[in-house]
């Protein structure tokens, strides 16, 4: 397995290090731009006409790669689990994108339609993961198993459309989404590792190589962006992840950046509908530092550590 694992890192890193400078030129030569919203920050208008859809890289080099690195892929369930959830919510995410830089505004898929697609995919995904694995979960700390039975599925569909929402709020500063998530891939790295599930952890492997290759050019000043195909592709990937090796709790510790800035948004949304008035100074919460003067790279950081500490306790809860 280390070998493996070791070549898959090392392989995808390498091939997104020289394939993203030509994806970039390609992408600036068909206009495929970031569109700002009027309503973000001034200082991030500045970002309009830098290339999207860079999560196209980091979802096709893993997945090609860990494929070619297993025997008999098709074989392994699991695997196949999340590999069509990688690339499916990458799939709806890229409709997305296409839309908005086809159309030059933000009025990508209905968000009607982006939801109903998510869902969909979560039950495919879900039958799939139905025919060969129970339907109990593990509670945090007490290591107690509860069967959830058909209740299961709700918590499937919470976790999916969750998740890559989650990831797609947080990417809205250079380095910060692709940072987060790297860091909460390694704990699923390790239970790959611990339950033996050599192709899993190849794949988690490549995606670390691959999101760090990414990083490389996403940092700031980026040169690209992961637009929508990356981030809910990224969200949902950490689901499937939890979900075939039965830690499906442990993301909600794992994830807690995620989770922190979805939950921000949310009481946002709720206070300004309910008291028309807000809590926060803007949100997705990390633009609320940047409104008090914290320069972005240094939010990104402290978003990092905030990440790095999740993912370490999340690993830990689950020994």
């Amino acid at each position: 397995m280390a070998v493996k694992l070791v070549m898959g890192f090392l392989i995808s890193l390498a091939c997104v290090l020289v394939l993203m400078p030509p994806f970039i030129d390609f992408m600036k030569r068909i206009s495929f731009n970031q569109t700002v919203s009027e309503y973000a920050l001034d200082e991030y208008k500045e970002k309009a006409k830098t290339p999207i859809m860079g999560g196209v890289m980091f979802i096709v080099v893993p997945v090609v790669i860990s494929l070619m690195m297993t025997e008999n892929p098709l074989a392994d369930l699991d695997l196949m689990i999340v590999l069509i959830t990688y690339v499916g919510y990458g799939l709806i995410g890229f409709i997305d994108d296409f839309l908005i830089a086809v159309k030059h505004d933000n009025d990508g898929l209905l968000p009607r339609y982006k939801f109903l697609m998510q869902v969909i995919l979560a039950l495919i995904v879900f039958l799939l993961y139905r025919s060969s694995a129970t339907l109990d979960v593990t509670l945090l700390f007490t290591k107690k198993k509860i069967d959830l039975g058909i209740f299961y599925i709700l918590l499937i569909l919470f976790m999916f459309s969750g998740a890559s929402n989650a990831v797609n709020l947080t990417d809205g500063m250079d380095g910060l989404a692709a940072g987060c998530e790297l860091f909460a891939l390694i704990p699923y790295l390790l239970f790959a590792i611990r339950q033996g599930k050599t192709s899993i952890a190849v794949f988690v492997g490549c995606m670390l190589g691959a999101l760090i290759g990414y990083l490389h050019f996403n940092l700031k000043p980026a040169k690209i962006f992961m637009g929508d195909t990356g981030s809910l592709a990224l969200g949902a990937v950490l689901a499937a992840l939890a979900m075939v090796m039965k830690e499906e709790l442990s993301l909600i510790i794992i994830g807690g950046v995620f989770v922190i800035e979805t939950l921000c948004v949310m009481i946002q949304i709720g206070s300004v509908k309910l008291r028309h008035k807000r809590v926060f100074p803007y949100t997705p919460i990390h633009y609320a530092f940047t409104v008090k003067g914290v320069p972005e790279e240094k939010v990104v950081r402290y978003f990092w550590v905030c990440a790095i500490i999740c993912a370490v306790i999340g690993g830990f809860i689950t020994l």
